[in-house]
């Protein structure tokens, strides 16, 4: 068993490598994780003493498992089993899940499996927000502030994500399958 001061030295290790490589600043994880800053400053200097909540809200703001932060650093290889990944039903028979099951700074990076007949109303964003649809398999009927765009396998359609939008598949015997990609708007910048 590692000295508590080992533990501690681990942790900060740990924490700046996977930030660093989520591509995150100390004030955006901080900010994910619900703490200050200075938490995440003190954890990554080796000096915090932080309390079990805090390293529960870090682990899950960097969608790592408590363990990780803590043990000795080691190469950071993780494999997802299908039913570790969230899924979730929305519109009208359409499912979608995580294609990064870890957070990405500023995006949303799902498949979208819409089945025969599914339909989705798309959420508008803030303006200067972009989605891309990807069409893996069949054909999605988007409509984008009135007009409408049919999407087949090999195609993406990019649009404004704060126009109202929705999308369709109008085949009722196959599924229709497309990876969704929302690239949030820089807010302050």
């Amino acid at each position: 068993m590692d000295s508590p001061e080992q533990t501690a030295e681990n942790l900060a290790k740990n924490l700046i490598s996977l930030r660093r490589v989520r591509g995150l600043t100390q004030q955006s994880l901080a900010r994910a994780a619900g703490v200050p800053r200075s938490t995440i400053s003190n954890v990554e200097s080796g000096r915090g003493n932080p309390s079990l909540t805090v390293l529960i809200k870090v682990a899950g703001a960097l969608g790592s498992a408590l363990d990780e932060l803590l043990a000795a650093p080691r190469t950071k290889v993780r494999k997802w089993q299908g039913a570790e990944i969230r899924r979730r039903r929305r519109g009208r028979d359409v499912i979608l899940r995580s294609l990064v099951p870890e957070p990405v700074p500023d995006q949303i990076v799902e498949v979208m499996e819409l089945e025969p007949g599914g339909t989705l109303g798309g959420t508008p964003h803030l303006p200067g927000t972009r989605e891309f649809l990807s069409c893996l398999a069949g054909t999605i009927t988007i409509f984008v502030a009135g007009e409408r765009y049919e999407v087949g396998a090999g195609e993406v359609l990019g649009f404004p994500g704060n126009t109202p939008h929705s999308y369709r598949n109008r085949d009722t015997a196959k599924s229709a399958l497309a990876v969704s990609v929302v690239v949030f708007a820089k807010v302050g910048v």
